[in-house]
């Protein structure tokens, strides 16, 4: 005899059987193997469009540690540079070049994860909306069907 899942964490909807609950409701013009076949294949397009979302922030994550280590050998560099001998003048146009750099590298930064963002959501959006159409597809021909 099957465990009962003692809350709903233990739930696993790989096991769970739709045709099972309903296949003893006979309701005439609808073919419950089509609906369970229908929603398995949402199932797996949520489960796809899910895959896409988390490495998009695995993706991020990463460059973000990378961005995160060149910041910090950089800033060593950066350092040095600054305690080096010279005017206050040449101190002050040197920083104030690296303040630009720095600047720039971050706009730099910025929109690469935007763009890893961007890609990634835009990847999970088309999946759906691709389910998305092939649902109503499936509507239209067993209505289709009922005639």
């Amino acid at each position: 005899m099957a465990k009962k899942p003692e809350s709903l964490l233990d739930f696993d909807i790989t096991k769970f059987d739709v045709s099972k609950l309903i296949g003893d409701f006979k309701v005439p013009g609808i073919d419950v193997d089509t609906i369970v076949a229908s929603q398995r294949k949402n199932i797996e397009a949520l489960t796809q469009a899910n895959k896409l979302a988390f490495e998009g922030v695995q993706a991020v994550f990463k460059r973000q540690a990378e961005i995160f280590r060149q910041v910090i050998e950089e800033g060593a560099t950066v350092a040095k540079d600054l305690s080096d001998a010279g005017t206050p003048q040449d101190k002050a146009i040197r920083q104030t070049e690296l303040t630009k750099d720095a600047f720039e590298r971050a706009l730099s930064n910025a929109r690469e994860l935007s763009e890893i963002i961007a890609k990634s959501n835009s990847e999970a959006f088309e999946l759906l909306n691709k389910r998305f159409t092939q649902v109503l597809d499936e509507i239209k021909d067993g209505l289709a069907k009922t005639k």
